[in-house]
């Protein structure tokens, strides 16, 4: 039994947030020509202070959205291979600063693009290694995006990485072409990189990633929900993905989980965007990292490795690599906000998260002991006008109701 004194300065549990300012968020862009719906979870020191569920599941409106639907959250699926990688550098089955080529010889001996054209390109050897610890701040180097480095884009994308049919295969076909830039130069975020470290994660511990997942993170953490395809007799709790024609209706994606709810997202277990999962679960995911490694009695990471994913490594590298957004730098698998002055996201230096292309989003603020976890499932399309922002304005509605 506690004392009267340490009863009068025991911490009150977290109150529940007012729905009213959060709920007119969500019901402002959810329905109409908007969101068909949208899960939102906020949790204050691992208890939930809000819920909120809007919409339907389906485009034609007759299902309303369950708080226990399943999305394709693609995107943040990276933080969990990050910690998947980390886990395995706690055990010294792998190491940041490591060559890749240790764990993946293909990737020994890489030549980068310095000009020329497709067909007749000017290849010089790379001059740094390529590390592990590249690869989970996106800086490895490879040719993703930009109309600075088309020619490089195209070798890569000649390779066809995404037609593997096993990690394997996908990491051999990368190998295969030369880099745009040199290792921990340049911020260029890109699956490529996840996709490459979820091949030496496969490798380092001798399982495939869907067996590391599930066995060392998703069991334990009982994200029973959360997986690279979901059982067909669960697939009805799957929310319909849509997309905006060119005129600007809300349609169904012409994407391959679209047309079938459940099924992979590649042939292959995509680290960098292949999983599906649950408020309930990944709400799970994010509290153990938020409480420094640990949930519920099982511990994933040591509260070290969790502050050093969830600090910026950009300023470290020499020379220091150009943040992505102002007052941002990039931890070890997501956003790291470094200056609240600059940055556009309300929070507090060292908050940590990151978003999938499908409309999912986190983020945690250890230092005020805040989980934000935000779901829905549209897909923009280049060309047609984007829907309204979703994650902004409801970050911002939750900082202005918790107390300071």
């Amino acid at each position: 039994m506690l004392s009267l004194a340490a009863c009068a300065t025991a911490t009150p549990p977290p109150q529940a947030l007012p729905r009213a300012p959060l709920d007119e968020v969500l019901s402002t862009v959810v329905g109409g020509h908007g969101y068909l719906g949208a899960v939102a979870v906020v949790a204050d020191h691992g208890t939930t202070v809000y819920r909120g569920v809007f919409g339907h599941a389906d485009l034609q409106g007759r299902q309303p959205l369950r708080e226990d639907a399943i999305f394709r959250i693609y995107s943040i699926t990276k933080p969990v291979t990050s910690v998947a990688a980390l886990m395995l550098v706690e055990e010294g089955r792998l190491q940041l600063d490591a060559p890749v080529a240790t764990y993946l010889p293909a990737f020994g001996g890489l030549q980068r693009l310095e000009g020329g054209t497709v067909g007749s390109p000017a290849l010089v050897p790379a001059q740094r290694a390529l590390t592990v610890r590249h690869l989970l701040t996106h800086t490895a180097g490879f040719a993703t995006g930009g109309d600075d480095i088309r020619v490089a884009s195209e070798l890569l994308q000649r390779q066809a990485p995404e037609a593997a049919g096993d990690l394997a295969g996908y990491a051999e076909r990368v190998a295969s072409a030369p880099l745009a830039t040199e290792p921990g130069t340049r911020f260029r975020y890109d699956g490529v990189n996840t996709e490459v470290l979820a091949r030496v994660i496969e490798v380092a511990s001798g399982q495939t990633l869907d067996d590391f997942l599930r066995t060392r993170i998703l069991q334990p953490l009982r994200m029973h929900d959360t997986g690279f395809e979901v059982p067909v007799a669960q697939r009805g709790r799957v929310m319909a993905l849509t997309t905006r024609d060119a005129d600007g209706r809300r349609v169904l994606a012409d994407t391959p989980t679209a047309r079938e709810p459940g099924s992979r997202l590649r042939a292959y277990d995509s680290g960098a965007g292949g999983l599906y999962s649950t408020a309930a679960d990944y709400l799970r995911f994010a509290r153990m990292l938020a409480e420094g490694g640990a949930l519920d009695g099982v511990r994933l990471l040591r509260q070290d490795t969790v502050a050093m994913m969830m600090s910026d490594q950009l300023a470290g590298f020499d020379p220091p690599v150009p943040a992505p957004e102002p007052g941002e730098g990039f931890g070890l698998g997501g956003y790291v906000v470094t200056d609240t002055a600059k940055s556009a996201r309300p929070g507090s230096p060292g908050q940590f998260g990151w978003s999938g292309a499908a409309s999912t989003y986190f983020t945690i603020d250890r230092s005020r002991g805040l989980v934000i976890l935000l779901l829905s499932q549209h897909l923009p399309t280049e060309g047609a006008a984007p829907l309204p922002k979703l994650a902004a304005p409801f970050y911002r509605a939750v900082y202005s109701a918790v107390s300071p």
